[in-house]
């Protein structure tokens, strides 16, 4: 849950971004452990937006080279940034993993317009399951040999290895993107009961401890991620291409017309 006053500054920043760079906020969530569901007490806030400019702004011979982010310091923990609104539906034809996760998270603080339920409905149609697998599994991956290989490990990065090999498990079984919170991920493995008693006891633990935290190995999740690891190393992907282009261009009409209003 977001603190009633941190998500009232949130909105005041976003509101002030929207006044400093005229642009409209189409949509304004909650990103990273937050929405993942597994933050720590001193957690940072991920506030992240999607916006757009009046339409001139983009009657430019010069679009392309235009800056097409808006970004802030971190400030009492928040860290506020965002992107153009066709930056993130041209990384929404790619499947881009970022923005996939923007438009599903649970913790909204700003929506306007048609811009985020269209985006959604879309969402089925422009994912590709395999590029996510292979997003997913080059997480997971990285994550365990960066930081789950030694004799005391960080707590978090357990959870940057789990929810996206969950997350494959996910993709595999429904055809679907995966859904951000991690809780909604652990009924994949309700066949190991004793492996999800401890990543419930390491995700209790993982809440209550401080973003440094660190503890000895739990084998029988090492166990786990080692086997889908080595599972997933044999699985063969190919990437199908977006064919809802002219979809995404009526979104992306519609958000500026809708933002000029």
């Amino acid at each position: 849950m977001i603190p009633e006053s941190v998500r009232t500054e949130i909105i005041a920043r976003i509101r002030r971004a929207e006044r400093e760079h005229e642009v409209v906020v189409l949509l304004a969530v909650e990103s990273g452990s937050r929405a993942w569901g597994f933050e720590s007490p001193n957690s940072d806030y991920d506030a992240r937006f999607v916006y757009a400019h009046r339409p001139d702004w983009y009657l430019s011979v010069d679009v392309e080279g235009k800056r097409d982010v808006i970004e802030y310091p971190i400030v009492d923990d928040i860290d506020l940034n965002g992107w153009d609104v066709r930056k993130a539906l041209r990384l929404l034809a790619r499947s881009n993993p970022t923005l996939v996760e923007w438009v599903q998270s649970p913790i909204i603080y700003l929506e306007s317009g048609s811009f985020a339920s269209r985006v959604r409905s879309l969402l089925p149609e422009v994912y590709s399951c395999a590029k996510g697998i292979y997003h997913y599994r080059s997480m997971a991956r990285s994550n365990d040999r960066g930081y789950l290989k030694a004799d005391r490990v960080p707590l978090k990065k357990y959870f940057y290895v789990l929810r996206p090999l969950l997350s494959v498990r996910w993709l595999e079984r429904y055809r679907t993107p995966a859904p951000i919170e991690f809780e909604k991920l652990l009924h994949l493995i309700d066949d190991e009961p004793a492996l999800l008693a401890d990543v419930r006891n390491l995700l209790a633990r993982k809440r209550a401890a401080p973003e440094t935290g660190l503890e000895p190995p739990v084998g029988s999740i090492h166990a786990f991620i080692e086997r889908e690891l080595e599972r997933l190393d044999g699985v063969s992907m190919t990437a199908s291409r977006s064919a809802a282009t002219e979809s995404l261009d009526e979104v992306f009409r519609s958000a500026i017309r809708e933002a000029s209003d």
